[in-house]
């Protein structure tokens, strides 16, 4: 495991489209199949990253919290299988549905999604407006594995809020910090 930062894409960035199977239902999703009316958030997660392990209980609230508020949800695994089998599409759809998630939990065998969105590390959070305009990227709360911090969601439900209210977003946004997405 390599700590890494994610790369905080530009905001104002159009959201990159993809067509790519969920591995709970088998059906393809695109973007626009799982963007909200008010905004879409997009998050780069696996199974196996500790980091993400860490947070899974507060993608869970998320996605229960805002399934009806306006804004669509989705979490994508671009990790390469081969190196890393518990990443792959069954564990992830074992992990979905274990869990309870409640948004598609997409398979970007090809990693090109994770390529346009230049997602670096899990988990990874794009936010983005009713028009598909990118408002946030970042952490989800301050909390890493053995901080002791408590996992709220904090800083990511700021966003969400924010987006629903139709208030603007302050630049000054703190990157997302866990494993690696393992490239091939």
């Amino acid at each position: 495991m390599a700590l890494t930062p994610s790369t905080m894409l530009s905001l104002g960035t159009k959201a990159p489209d993809f067509l790519l199977p969920d591995t709970v239902s088998g059906r393809n999703y695109s973007y626009a199949e799982v963007a909200g009316a008010k905004g879409t958030l997009i998050m780069f997660i696996c199974n196996h990253c500790p980091y993400v392990v860490h947070v899974n209980k507060q993608l869970v609230a998320l996605g229960n919290d805002y399934a009806d508020a306006g804004i669509g949800i989705a979490a994508i695994s671009s990790n390469d299988v081969q190196s890393h089998p518990a990443d792959a599409p069954d564990k992830m759809k074992e992990q979905a549905q274990s869990l309870g998630y409640v948004f598609p939990y997409l398979y970007d065998e090809s990693q090109d999604v994770a390529r346009a969105y230049r997602a670096a590390c899990t988990p990874d959070f794009f936010l983005f407006d009713g028009d598909a305009k990118l408002v946030y990227r970042g952490r989800l709360d301050d909390s890493t594995p053995g901080s002791g911090k408590p996992v709220t969601g904090a800083a990511l439900r700021a966003a969400m809020d924010a987006v629903l209210a139709g208030k603007p977003l302050s630049d000054d946004q703190k990157p997302s910090m866990g494993c690696n997405i393992k490239f091939r």
